[in-house]
């Protein structure tokens, strides 16, 4: 088997690992990292429970090889509270009732947070189509949309 030394970032912290060429990033988050936050729902690329922001874009880490992360910038579920303050996205998809079972939560956060990066006033359809990747079975989806526009407001007001 063989097996490659990679260095890269993850919510801010350097860090280093060997893994086998086979690995997938989510494979690595998981069991090598234990970032558990990140959810494996298909291992397809279909539902978006595994998406993790690399390099500032959304990515499905099923569909990743953690191989392809030497020098990247990762920042996971975990990563986007800061100093305990939970990411403006966080807190406003909690208070519309975005969140039920949870299991999206984490791949919705994530594409959320790389929408709102590149556009911070986004209108409905651009937040849905930021949202084609992640699949909910819970919710219907309303209160997730409601949420993200408030998460903008709250990034707009501060």
């Amino acid at each position: 088997m063989t097996t490659h030394q990679i260095t890269f970032s993850v919510n801010g912290e350097q860090e280093f690992a060997t893994v086998p060429s086979h690995m997938t990033l989510l494979q690595m988050l998981r069991e090598e990292l234990v970032l558990t936050g990140t959810k494996n729902g298909c291992a397809a690329g279909e539902c978006g429970a595994c998406t993790v922001m690399l390099n500032g874009e959304a990515v499905n880490s099923c569909l990743v090889l953690a191989v392809e992360c030497d020098g990247a910038e990762i920042v996971t579920v975990e990563g986007l509270s800061n100093d305990g303050q939970l990411d403006p996205v966080q807190t406003a998809l909690i208070e519309a009732g975005g969140v039920q079972c949870g299991f999206c939560t984490p791949g919705v956060l994530i594409s959320a947070r790389v929408l709102l990066d590149h556009n911070p006033n986004p209108d409905e359809q651009a937040i849905q189509e930021a949202l084609v990747g992640n699949l909910c079975r819970c919710t219907g989806y309303v209160r997730i949309v409601e949420g993200i526009k408030q998460a903008a407001r709250l990034q707009v007001t501060g």
